[in-house]
């Protein structure tokens, strides 16, 4: 099989590189036809619009914006918004294929689809936000609604923001739709335990690792005696280290786009929350050492999560990685050839697709809640999502043992399988 990429509007990010490769590896492994692996290659359809937005000093400043629906052939598009000063197409359009594996991963009646406005959210006011998302939702208004794709919040945006989406939408439908968007807050629809959701998710799989690994006897682990460092401490990475610190897992170190902590004997995991979200960074935290993002990856920890951002893990400092396992809490922080290099060296790497699948989990949870108008309670929603990652980690698991592979390549088969059955089933048309 071609490891070729097109020359197009899509393939211009190293995220959507690396997105094809994978795939080229998974397909290889599993001896896909060729007709739908190409196809996987592309997104169903791509929206570019340009968002006016009249500024706080009185002056109309026009940002970038994107929706791309990658497939729809499981279900809904669903994938979040992301504001952030990078956003591109090809960002966009491989955070959407990286969803449709996902969805098709643990098994939901959804597709992939993601959206982003390029521009720094930390330079807006609030009134700001709140305009260019309701002018963002009424650009890509022809693309979303419960049933065609669905939203929710991601890198620089929150559950204000998937309100303001909703509202906006239903307004100009003439009456509530809130299924419209999933991590909306509780009082107008939005599900208990949808904020916690990946990060717990990302535990919740570090958890099955280690009971694998002490399975086969590849290593001796006790969770309460691992040391862990969380690069990324947002809504992912901070729900990731307290729980972690909850089970009893030592963690030493975590870090922001500033910088990081360390203290050998364990951070105040609560103290460190509540001192970022009084100063919104961790610079200048007072109970432990300062160090940077490159000298927590070198870390001799037994358990890594990136969780900020794609691309950090690479040729540059691959080797410098000591971690015995990697759970992947943002989407595609280590590139291919970091991946292959420490899954070589003996890194337990549970990818993106499965590791921070949590949060899709439960945003599909409200978007049932919300069409059914039942709502549960937060201890159901967690042993719901519990049962469902621990469902898809063994599928993962497996397909590893059976095709001889790594996790990211055997979660990209289970999810190809899935999704490939439905595609040819439900046949080309015309």
């Amino acid at each position: 099989m071609s490891h070729n990429l097109r020359s197009g509007l899509y393939d211009t990010s190293p995220l959507y590189q690396n997105a094809v490769l994978d795939l080229d590896m998974a397909g290889n492994k599993m001896g896909l036809d060729m007709n739908v692996l190409e196809r996987l290659k592309m997104p169903k359809k791509a929206m570019c619009v340009s968002i006016p937005v009249r500024m706080d000093d009185g002056s109309v400043k026009t940002f970038e914006g994107y929706r791309v629906q990658h497939s729809t052939t499981l279900g809904p598009g669903k994938g979040g918004i992301r504001f952030h000063p990078e956003v591109n197409l090809s960002e966009v359009s491989a955070l959407a294929m990286l969803m449709t594996m996902k969805c098709s991963l643990v098994g939901l009646p959804l597709g992939g689809a993601k959206g982003g406005v390029r521009v720094d959210p930390a330079q807006l006011s609030r009134a700001e936000h709140q305009s260019l998302t309701r002018r963002f939702t009424m650009e890509i208004i022809s693309m979303i609604g419960p049933e065609q794709d669905v939203p929710a919040p991601d890198i620089g945006t929150d559950s204000q923001h998937m309100a303001w989406m909703m509202d906006t939408y239903s307004m100009a439908k003439g009456y509530a739709v809130p299924g419209v968007v999933t991590g909306k807050p509780v009082e107008i629809g939005g599900s208990l335990g949808r904020p916690e959701s990946t990060g717990r998710g990302v535990v919740y799989v570090i958890e099955h690792a280690i009971e694998l690994l002490n399975k086969r006897g590849e290593q001796k682990f006790i969770l309460k005696n691992c040391t862990a460092a969380v690069n990324g401490f947002g809504k992912v990475g901070a729900v990731a280290a307290l729980e972690l610190a909850m089970r009893g897992c030592k963690v030493v170190a975590v870090s922001d786009f500033f910088g990081g902590l360390y203290d050998k004997n364990g951070l105040d995991v609560p103290a460190v929350i509540a001192y970022m979200n009084t100063n919104r960074t961790l610079k200048g935290y007072p109970n432990a050492q300062q160090i940077t993002n490159e000298e927590l990856f070198a870390l001799p920890v037994d358990i890594l999560i990136p969780a900020a951002i794609d691309g950090v893990i690479t040729r540059e400092n691959m080797k410098n990685i000591k971690a015995k396992i990697i759970s992947e809490g943002a989407n595609g922080p280590i590139t291919s050839e970091a991946q292959t290099y420490l899954e070589n060296n003996g890194c337990f790497i549970i990818p993106d697709i499965l590791a921070n699948a949590g949060g899709v989990i439960v945003s599909y949870f409200e978007w049932v809640q919300g069409l059914q108008q039942f709502f549960w309670n937060e201890r159901e929603v967690n042993e719901k999502l519990a049962e469902i990652m621990l469902g898809a980690f063994n599928r993962v698991a497996g397909n590893a043992e059976k095709y001889k592979c790594g996790m990211k390549t055997a979660a990209l088969i289970s999810s190809v399988e899935r999704l490939s059955k439905a595609m040819l089933l439900r046949g080309l048309f015309p």
